[in-house]
C-alpha cells in the first residue's frame, strides 16, 4: 500500500473515532462510525488474500448491521421523545436496541462470533488496532448512555463475555484468535461494571489498552502467530521474553503487576453491590483465561525450539523496527500497580 495512501486511511481512523467522542447528535456519533468502519476495512484486505477479503467482508457487514441498529434506536427516540441528544434517550425500546448495537460493536457475547474470524484474517498490526483503537468509539457512546441503559443487561453480558472469552479460547493455536478471546473477556470485565461505577469502566479501557498494545507489538517484533512461533522469541531477544512473560502474567491479573487492579477493584465494588455470586463466576472465569495466558508464557520463556546455529545468534542483529513505544507499554504494564493510591483519590 502508498504511503500516501496508508496515511489517509489512518488520519480518517482517527478523525472518525473523534467526531463520535466529541458529538452529542446521534447523526454525527452515526457518522463517525461509519467512516471509522470504512476507514479499516482497506487495512484488513491489504493481504490479497482470501482469507483477509473474508475477514474484511464480515467485519464490514457486522459493523453495518450494527450502525444501523444505533441509527434505528435513536430515529425511534427522536421519534418518540423529539430529541437527537444522546444523553436524552428514555425509550424503552430504544435502549435494547442501542444495548445490541454497541455490543454488536465492540463483540460481547451472544455476538461476538465476528471478531476472532475478522482477527484471524488480518495482519498483527491491523489486530492491534481492531482490538484497541476500534473500542474507543463504542465505549465512548456507552458512557454517555450509560444512565438510560438497563443494569441488568449489562451485568448478564459482561459475565457471558468473561466465562465464553476465557472458555474458547482455552482450545486455540493461534495469536491473534487467543488475544480476540481475551479482549472478549477483558470488555466483559468492564461492561458488567460500567452501570455501576463508570470510572472503574474508563480505568479498565485505558489499562486495557496498555496492556494489550504492550502484547501485540511484542507478537509483532517477534512475528509470532502461533503458539509454536512463540518458541522463537529468545534467539531474536532474550529481553523481550522477560517482557513478554510480564505481559502476558499482567493480563491474565497476577499481582503485582498492572492487570491485578482493574479485576480487584471491579470484584470489590461487585461486592460493596451486593453481586457476590457474579463476583464469584467472573474471578473463576478469570482463570480459565489466567490458563491460555500462562500457556503462552511456558512457549515464550521456557520452551526453546530446535535450532540451527544461526537462527540461535538473530539477538546480535538489530531490531528491524523501532520499539520505543513498546518499551515504554510494557514498563507501565509491569510497574503501574504501586500507583494505585494516586489514581483512586
Amino acid at each position: 500500500m502508498s504511503p500516501t495512501i496508508y496515511l489517509i486511511i489512518l488520519l480518517s481512523l482517527i478523525s472518525g473515532t473523534i467526531i463520535t467522542l466529541t458529538s452529542h447528535h446521534w447523526l454525527l456519533a452515526w457518522i463517525g462510525l461509519e467512516i471509522n468502519t470504512l476507514s479499516i476495512i482497506p487495512l484488513i484486505s491489504t493481504l490479497h488474500h482470501p482469507r483477509a477479503t473474508e475477514a474484511a467482508t464480515k467485519y464490514f457487514l457486522t459493523q453495518a448491521a450494527a450502525s444501523a441498529m444505533i441509527l434505528f434506536s435513536s430515529m425511534f427516540n427522536a421519534w418518540q421523545t423529539g430529541t437527537w441528544d444522546i444523553t436524552q434517550m428514555s425509550s424503552t425500546t430504544s435502549h435494547i436496541l442501542l444495548t445490541m448495537a454497541l455490543a454488536m460493536k465492540l463483540g460481547l457475547v451472544p455476538v461476538h462470533f465476528w471478531l476472532p474470524e475478522v482477527l484471524q484474517g488480518s495482519t498483527l498490526s491491523t489486530s492491534l488496532i481492531i482490538v484497541t483503537w476500534q473500542k474507543l468509539a463504542p465505549m465512548s457512546l456507552i458512557y454517555l448512555t450509560i444512565d438510560n441503559l438497563s443494569t441488568t443487561i449489562l451485568v448478564t453480558m459482561g459475565l457471558l463475555s468473561t466465562i465464553v472469552g476465557g472458555w474458547a479460547g482455552l482450545n486455540q493455536t493461534q495469536t491473534r484468535k487467543i488475544m480476540a478471546y481475551s479482549s472478549i473477556a477483558h470488555l466483559g470485565w468492564m461492561i458488567a461494571v460500567s452501570s455501576l461505577m463508570t470510572n472503574l469502566m474508563v480505568m479498565n479501557l485505558m489499562i486495557y489498552l496498555i496492556l494489550t498494545s504492550a502484547l501485540f507489538w511484542s507478537l509483532i517484533y517477534s512475528k509470532s502467530k502461533t503458539i509454536q512461533d512463540t518458541t522463537m522469541t529468545w534467539n531474536l531477544s532474550p529481553m523481550m521474553t522477560i517482557i513478554t512473560m510480564t505481559t502476558l502474567l499482567s493480563l491474565g491479573g497476577l499481582p503485582p503487576l498492572t492487570g491485578f487492579l482493574p479485576k480487584w477493584l471491579i470484584l470489590e465494588e461487585l461486592v460493596t453491590q451486593n453481586l457476590i455470586p457474579t463476583a464469584t463466576i467472573m474471578a473463576i472465569s478469570a482463570l480459565l483465561s489466567l490458563f491460555f495466558y500462562l500457556r503462552l508464557t511456558h512457549t515464550t520463556t521456557l520452551t526453546l525450539s530446535p535450532n540451527t546455529t544461526t537462527t540461535k545468534l538473530k539477538w546480535r542483529f538489530k531490531p528491524s523496527q523501532p520499539t520505543t513505544l513498546m518499551l515504554i507499554f510494557t514498563t507501565i504494564s509491569t510497574l503501574f500497580l504501586p500507583l494505585t493510591p494516586l489514581i483512586l483519590l
